[in-house]
């Protein structure tokens, strides 16, 4: 099955199949998609599905899907590919030039290829391998509490939501997060996995105005983790001109 779709950095051409059959890919890249899918293996469960990519810009990027569980009632999806290559590190951040990043869906999201023709299914798709290749095509690097607005100004990813950006996170939903968190992919190349929190634009506000911690604090207060509530409460709604 093939379908097109068009990313923030043009366009994208991605086969829906499973992961039995991959494209070809050059032998380095090949052993890295193959040592990701392994320890997500481990540390997550079994990759039922891959949402491979035919046509990559500055990066090929894969996303993995565990299904859910009846411990772990929600999907789980992974990029594969964001850290094959090195990110732009300031000095001194050395061991952080790989990265992938992760998204939990409801059990209830469809994650068909008919579903993703309406953009209300495919939008964490489409911000996980946005954001993902931001890194390489910008010459720049993602780490802890960074934030991504979706556009300038920020605008809510699709009607079904008004979530309009992402803060990198540290991964809680995996039986073993501690665990998952690195993976050695090669001497000298550790790779970090963390989660996207998608944000409100009031949430993304708060945390210019008074720091990453305040505002984990709020979200962890309001259970808030990487598994996505398209409408969830917002935990920065502004009252009386104040937070």
């Amino acid at each position: 099955m093939r379908k097109e779709e068009m990313s923030a950095g043009g366009s994208i051409v991605y086969r829906h199949e499973a992961p039995d059959s991959p494209p070809t890919y050059a032998e380095e890249d090949s052993a890295y998609l193959e040592r990701v899918t392994r320890h997500v293996e481990t540390h997550i469960g079994p990759v039922r599905n891959v949402f491979h990519e035919i046509v990559s810009t500055h990066v090929h990027l894969d996303i993995l899907v565990v299904d859910p569980t009846p411990q772990r009632n929600f999907y789980t999806l992974v990029t594969c590919g964001m850290g094959m290559r090195p990110m732009n590190v300031p000095e001194g951040a050395e061991s952080w030039r790989h990265a992938e990043l992760m998204l939990c869906l409801p059990a209830n999201w469809p994650l068909s290829e008919a579903a993703f023709r309406d953009e209300d299914h495919y939008w964490p798709v489409r911000m996980l391998k946005t954001i993902a290749r931001i890194p390489h095509e910008y010459n720049t690097w993602l780490y802890l509490a960074h934030t991504i607005p979706n556009g300038d100004p920020a605008e809510p990813y699709a009607d079904n939501t008004k979530l309009a950006g992402a803060i990198l996170s540290i991964p809680s939903t995996a039986p073993a997060a501690k665990d998952l968190f690195t993976l050695t992919a090669a001497p000298g190349q550790d790779v970090h996995f963390f989660s996207l929190l998608p944000l409100y634009k009031e949430e993304m506000d708060f945390k210019l105005k008074q720091g990453p911690e305040a505002l984990f604090e709020k979200l962890e207060a309001a259970g808030v983790n990487e598994v996505l509530r398209a409408d969830r409460k917002n935990v920065c709604k502004k009252r009386f001109g104040l937070f």
